[in-house]
């Protein structure tokens, strides 16, 4: 800070010159109390500088609104709404989201470091504040074929960006556990930077969380019960509550919030799709979700505010008080959480769900900078031959799809093995799975059984297939499911829909094969054409199928998953045959 703009910003304080804006006649919500103040909130150069009695070049009227801290979401993935950062932050800010903690790990098992470089790049220039974790595990484990690995000499540079603030979600637990060498590094010198690591403890025990709590790992956000919830809490981890398009954990899990330990829960979303994220929102969405659960109003904006800013460090963030970012909302209805103005550093940013100040440059920098980042789909031509599936059992593992939740049920079912080889089936729900390795030529094809879409005909297909991001295929034929690998690679990534040998929607994501260059409408628009595809095929509609399918290939969440190696057995840590004994 400058050293005139300190001594301002205290003569303002003091009433000694005027304010830039003066917000009048607004109920405070005071997130360190649990209570409603009154007063005027006197801001000067973007930082909220006094709440009394001020005046000041411009005056806004609250009209008798209550006035909250703007939220944050504590760990998202902006690859999972396919859009760019400047796009993403347009989604956001009518929600009253002004900053979020991403990691950037679906771009950077693509692109590695250049990947890490062209999100810091995009979000530049843009009124929202982008932080990140860096990569923790690319690629997540060695049983797949990511599109890069990232080890410590490729990260230190990284911290000395001031937007990088730890390492991400830390999936290899067992690395942790076994004190592998290049995941010991990372850890050791994101403790040495005085950085933050946050944690993935999905399905580890009480015992488990003591090897992560000791390593340093001090959030996580795979809790899925209440006694999960309280394990995380007891060993002092800060508890994030998620909720987003598939994990939808926060129902179950807000039992476990009680007055004692409501300071150390904060909300994200992890993953959400861009038609949830317009119709329901970011973490707001949790709040509201929250309050309908006997969360009283003001504990459930302070969780999404306060609380997740100081589990990472952010000392101006969170509140409304002298010292902090004036990024702050206006609310109509506290329970309904009716957001009618957000402001990005004092200056209103958008108002009853429309943005009314973005600057034009940040999205057309978001856009150019992309340019290198959109030739990432590379598999040789395949036929109907490499998808077979010989069988010699008619008895086989399958992938069980357990509606709204990461985690697959094993299964094992009598399946159709005429003439030797697996036949789909869509009376029974059984269909075919395939993972296309598309970063390095290898040629590798993982193949596994289905159980759950509902496809009553044609194929599904994406490049978007957590964590390494090869293309990943479901169909009830493999003719269908040739077409749409091959349409994956003319559009160099993206989503499709395929019936009959005929493309009934297509949604291209020429960056990393995963994010749009195009703006959020018509990223939308695509995703309703596909949502109109999906129903001409039979697909159900209690989940959606494409973020579903993208995370059937993620081999660090139970149970089964597939790989561009094969069946992959997360409880075992393992490949295992197709035929079940």
């Amino acid at each position: 800070m400058l050293l005139d703009a300190y001594k301002r910003r205290i003569a303002v304080a003091s009433g000694k010159e005027p304010a830039d804006t003066v917000i009048t006649n607004g109920k405070i919500i005071d997130v360190f109390n649990g209570e409603i103040i009154e007063g005027d909130i006197a801001i000067a150069d973007g930082i909220i500088v006094g709440i009394g009695a001020y005046s000041g070049h411009a005056v806004v009227d609250a009209g008798g609104k209550y006035v909250a801290p703007a939220f944050i979401d504590g760990h998202v993935h902006i690859e999972s709404a396919m859009l760019t950062p400047a796009e993403f932050a347009k989604v956001l800010l009518p929600h009253g989201v002004t900053s979020i903690v991403a990691d950037p790990h679906e771009v950077a098992n693509v692109m590695g470091t250049k990947g890490i470089q062209y999100m810091l790049d995009a979000s530049e220039g843009v009124p929202f504040d982008f932080y990140f974790m860096l990569p923790s595990c690319v690629p997540a484990t060695d049983f797949e074929h990511a599109g890069a690995r990232l080890e410590i000499a490729d990260l230190a540079p990284f911290y000395e960006h001031p937007r990088v603030i730890g390492l991400a979600e830390v999936m290899n637990y067992p690395a942790v556990l076994n004190g592998e060498e290049s995941m010991v590094n990372k850890l050791a010198e994101t403790l040495r930077q005085g950085a933050k690591i946050d944690g993935h403890a999905a399905g580890l025990s009480a015992m488990d969380l003591n090897v992560y709590l000791t390593a340093g790992i001090r959030t996580d956000h795979e809790a899925v019960t209440v006694e999960e919830a309280k394990q995380r809490l007891q060993r002092g981890m800060y508890l994030m509550i998620r909720e987003g398009t598939v994990a939808k954990d926060l129902e179950a899990l807000i039992p476990a919030v009680t007055p004692h330990n409501a300071r150390r829960c904060l909300f994200v979303t992890d993953d959400k799709l861009l038609d949830d994220l317009l119709q329901e929102g970011n973490v707001d969405h949790n709040i509201r979700l929250a309050i309908s659960r006997g969360v009283p109003p003001i504990t459930a904006i302070q969780m999404a505010s306060l609380n997740t800013a100081e589990c990472f460090g952010f000392t101006q963030k969170g509140a409304i008080a002298p010292g902090y970012q004036a990024d702050m909302l206006f609310i109509d209805e506290l329970e309904a959480l009716s957001i009618t103005h957000v402001f990005k550093d004092g200056r209103l940013v958008a108002e009853r769900g429309e943005l009314v100040d973005f600057p034009a440059a940040a999205s057309f920098h978001a856009a150019s900078a992309a340019a290198d980042l959109t030739q990432t789909v590379r598999f040789a031509d395949i036929t109907v031959q490499d998808l077979h599936m010989p069988l010699t059992s008619s008895k086989a593992h399958v992938i069980g799809i357990k509606p709204n939740s990461l985690i697959t049920e094993p299964l094992v079912e009598e399946v159709d093995n005429t003439g030797g080889q697996f036949r789909p089936s869509v009376e029974q729900d059984l269909l075919k799975l395939a993972v296309i390795e598309r970063h390095h030529h290898t040629g590798n094809i993982g193949l596994a059984i289905v159980h759950g879409f509902g496809l009553k005909k044609g194929a599904i297909a994406s490049t978007v297939a957590h964590d390494s991001h090869n293309v990943i295929i479901a169909g009830t034929n493999d003719e269908d499911m040739v077409a749409a690998a091959n349409k994956l690679k003319e559009m160099q990534g993206g989503l499709v829909v395929i019936a009959d040998g005929q493309v009934l929607a297509a949604l291209p994501l020429p960056i990393a094969g995963l994010i749009a260059n195009s703006p959020y409408q018509d990223v939308y628009d695509g995703l309703k054409q596909l949502d109109t595809a999906l129903q001409q095929i039979g697909a159900r509609d209690d989940f959606n199928p494409f973020l579903m399918l993208s995370f059937l290939a993620l081999p660090v969440i139970p149970a089964l998953k597939l790989t561009d190696l094969g069946l992959f057995d997360v409880t075992r840590f393992q490949h295992i045959l197709l035929e079940a004994e």
